[in-house]
This record gives C-alpha cells, structure tokens and sequence, in this order.
C-alpha cells in the first residue's frame, strides 16, 4: 500500500558531509520497488566504532556479527538493505552476510570484521545471494550520494527521511555529527531503535565512543515507542572517522571530551523523536514525564507503561482526557507507587494531585491541549527524585491498516 506522509513529518536537514565517510546507493531489487534499497557508505582508515544492539532472543545475524565486530573497534564500510531484515533465516541468513563482509573486505583490502551489515524489512525471508552481491557491486562504481538518499535507501514503511545533526567545539576546533534512521513501526527498542547510523569527523578512541553512545542512548532511543514491539534488528553504530584534525579524544578527562558527549546526546535525541514523528498511523506526538519516582529507571518504566498502553494512546487519538488511563497505566507498571500521592496533568494544567481529582478542574483548556499535534502527558508519583521523560504516538486506524498489510 502506498503511504501518505506523516502529518508530524520534518524536512531532511541540510547536513554537512563527514569526511572520511563515503554514501553511495544502489538497487539490490530485494522487494518489487522502483527504489534503491542497498546503501553503501565507505570509511576512512582508522575510524573508530561503537554500537548498541536489540535486547531480542530471536536477534538476525547481521545484529549477532556486529556484537562481535564491535569489539575490534574499527570500521572501514557499512552496508544496509532494506526490505528483508534477513531475521529467523538459520545459516542462511548468515552465509548472506559473511558474503557481504567478505566482498567489501575484497574491494577495500581490509578485514571482513571491519564491514558492519544491517537489514530491514520482512521477518523470515533468507536475504537472496545474487541479489546481495549484485547490489554491493552496483553500489561500490556507483556515484557518491547526500545523506537524504541514504537516509531514503535505508527505510522500509517510514513516510520521510529522517535525518539529524550537531556540532561540538574540541580543542578549539569544530567537529560536526551527522545522523540517519529508519524507524516507524515495531518500535519499543530497550536499546537503540530500528536502524540508526551517526557519523562524526572528531578522532575518538573507541572505548569513550562506546560509553558516550551508551549513555545517550539511555534517555533517547531507549525511551521511546511506537507499539511496544521490540525488533529482532534494532541498531545504533556510531563512526568516528578522525578526519577533523582536532585532539583525540581518548577518555571523559579529555578536552571537549563533554562537548562531544553533549552533541552526540543531541543528535540521538532529534533522530528518536523523528521515529516518533513518523509512527506508523500517528497524528500525535507525545511526551510523557514522569517526577516523584523512586529512581530515573522507574520512572522511565512508567512512563513507558503509560506511552505503551493502547487505552492511553487511542484516547489521545481520540481527544478525550481520560486521566484514569494513565492511573490504569502506573498501576500496572510494577514500579514503586501510592495511589494517594500520585499526580496527573496535560499541557501543563493538572486534572488529579495527590491521589484526587483537582477541585473546580476545568476540562476545556486540556481538550484544547489535546486537540493539538504535540501532546504532554505529566506524572508525578510523589515518593522520590527520580524522573524520565518517555516519548510516543497516538494510536489510530492507520496502524492497523499499514500492519494488516504489511506483507501484501
């Protein structure tokens, strides 16, 4: 079926090119599409690299062979396929990775554990050989692309590209950030989300880029949700390609080694409310923010029991300021909780405090509120100092019908 773009939808970013970092695309023709669908992007000698994976038990091997790849620290390509996510395909699957590896290694003369590998799309499928190969072909004597077209190559059923950067100033020089993801449906990452490439020119060592991107990955892409349904493909990487001529950055000590931090955080944050932005069937945009827990974590756990909960979210589709949902939805998280201390607020204007209704509370300027595109769902549990702010969509029709026809 052909999708209609989000209603929340942003322009792609004008973003600055990464030197050292190559985007070529091609079509590999893994779907029935007039697409590209393969994208290719080449790295310099020495980039460093970093990543977090999907939490699932039924994981693809490209996620199983990036765990391990992870460990040199070092990458020189990436490659992405979108329409076959090559997930629950045996050795198969894996035999069609392995080749990928061994024919960018072949092309660039370096290890097959430097080229990192995704895949998106249909669950169950073997990734087709002749195709992989054809299109890896096509792609390494094809023309140098924008970010856009990759960001474009990379997506399955999102309705925009979506694309993010930053800058950071290290030792008195600016290193630039740049990022892409697909994401829209099955999306509840507890890691990362869908597939996400960030790409700097500042020279980090790998351990801090590892430990950066971990951290920021905690309050950005392991905080929001679509559906609540984890992929067995769910990636972030981060490449450091060194080229920008400032200090290398080795450890938290280093100068502008918070600076970095900052920017990475930044960019992590604007790609996973762009995946929001385009939920498959989402007309709202919504933050959760939970105060008064008893620890940042369960804070997030709620807020994601409340950003996850199909009554919550086809009230705020429909516009109706039930309260008593998000009460349903605390209740059910598992997380510390007192009835009498809890406090429930939209757009600002709280509608319960302590465990009662608000007396004389005026429903009219919250329907107002919630008529809006961007909608801000407030908690307080009123036991702690925890807090977190979880981000999510509405759920509407358009979810069942993308989902119900996913395949066809």
């Amino acid at each position: 079926m052909e999708l209609e773009t989000s209603p929340l939808a942003l322009p792609f970013p004008d973003m600055p090119s990464i030197e050292g970092a190559t985007v070529r695309i091609a079509r590999a023709r893994y779907k029935d599409w007039d697409r590209a669908d393969l994208t290719y992007i080449e790295l310099a000698e020495g980039t460093s690299v970093a990543g977090v994976f999907t939490k699932s038990l039924c994981a693809s091997s490209e996620v199983e062979l990036g765990r391990e790849n992870i460990a040199h620290g070092t990458a020189r390509a990436l490659v992405v396929n979108a329409g076959n996510a090559n997930a629950f395909t045996g050795y198969h699957g894996r035999e069609a990775v392995e080749q990928i590896m061994a024919q960018v290694a072949s092309h660039l003369q370096c290890p097959a554990e430097h080229v990192f590998v995704s895949s998106t799309g249909v669950i169950g499928v073997p990734l087709p050989k002749d195709k992989a190969r054809e299109g890896v072909n096509a792609a390494l004597s094809a023309s140098p692309c924008t970010w856009e077209d990759a960001a474009t190559a990379i997506s399955t059923t999102d309705t925009f590209a979506k694309g993010a950067h930053a800058s950071a100033i290290v030792d008195g020089k600016t290193v630039n950030l740049v990022g892409i993801i697909k994401g829209s449906g099955m999306i509840a990452p507890d890691m990362a989300t869908m597939l996400g490439y960030i790409f700097t020119d500042a020279d980090i060592a790998p351990q801090f880029l590892q430990a950066a991107l971990e951290t920021a990955n905690a309050s950005t892409f392991s905080c929001i949700t679509v559906d609540g349904d984890t992929s067995t493909s769910d990636t972030v990487l981060a490449f450091a390609t060194g080229t920008s001529g400032a200090a290398r950055i080795e450890n938290h000590d280093s100068p502008g080694a918070d600076a970095f931090a900052a920017a990475l955080n930044d960019v992590c944050r604007q790609l996973a409310h762009l995946v929001v932005r385009d939920g498959e069937g989402a007309s709202k945009f919504i933050a959760v923010r939970v105060t008064g827990a008893a620890s940042d974590e369960s804070a997030r756990k709620v807020g994601l029991s409340i950003a996850n909960s199909p009554l919550v979210k086809t009230a705020i589709a429909g516009e109706d300021a039930n309260w008593g949902r998000v009460v349903m939805a605390v209740g059910k998280a598992g997380e510390p909780a007192d009835r009498d201390k809890l406090s429930i607020g939209f757009g600002g204007i709280w509608a319960a405090r302590n465990g009662l209704p608000v007396d004389n509370y005026d429903e009219g300027p919250v329907a107002e509120h919630l008529k809006g595109e961007h909608i801000d769902v407030a908690v307080d549990l009123g036991i702690g100092n925890g807090r977190a702010t979880v981000w999510t969509c509405d759920l509407t029709h358009g979810y069942i019908a993308i989902n119900a026809d996913y395949r066809s």
